[in-house]
């Protein structure tokens, strides 16, 4: 009895290429690179850079669709993002919580999305500036002769500066459904 294959544990390079009825050598001559690339992929080696976009663009469809590491979920559910968004609140003041607690939401209510992710990014690099500037204080202070509560001022313009990027960007996902302040990354 021939092997008939799961199309859903087909890795997606295999399953767009399938779709179009294309060998592995056909997909590799028409995206220009080896049959031996095409064949790492499909046993699981994900594409990137140029290999990607070549990829994509011989399959006629977006980069994304070819991440394997690229989240199922096909819709993002807003109100819970604005949930995550908001839980940022609660480590205002403790920078660790700001970062754990949207995070475990995210993943707890399976919300993991490039909206969700920008979000825990978000309190992930500016708790790293913050506390990189309130480290930095006291050195500033000393070099540039300023008064010595530079600290708390640091400490104080952070939690206010973090304030604003939550509250904005909550107005924005109701709005838009999308954030105003946002990273050009993911550390994520």
């Amino acid at each position: 009895m021939p092997y008939e294959r799961n199309t859903l544990e087909l890795n997606k390079l295999l399953k767009y290429r399938e779709k179009l009825n294309l060998t592995q050598e056909e997909l590799a001559e028409k995206a220009g690179v080896s049959t031996r690339t095409i064949q790492r992929i499909e046993k699981g080696i994900e594409p990137k850079g140029h290999t990607l976009k070549v990829l994509a663009k011989a399959l006629g469809i977006n980069e994304n669709e070819l991440k394997e590491n690229q989240p199922e979920t096909k819709s993002i559910n807003y109100k819970v993002a604005k949930h995550i968004n908001l839980s940022s609140i609660l480590g205002v003041i403790l920078p660790p919580i700001n970062i754990l607690l949207p995070w475990f939401i995210m993943k707890r209510k399976n919300q993991v999305n490039e909206i969700t992710k920008q979000i825990v990014s978000i309190q992930l690099f500016y708790t790293i500036i913050a506390v990189v500037c309130i480290l930095l204080s006291p050195f500033i202070s000393r070099w540039f002769r300023i008064t010595k509560q530079l600290t708390l001022l640091f400490l104080i313009a952070s939690v206010i500066i973090n304030l604003y990027i939550i509250i904005r960007n909550t107005i924005e996902l109701d709005k838009k459904q999308n954030l105003y302040i946002k990273l050009k990354f993911n550390l994520i």
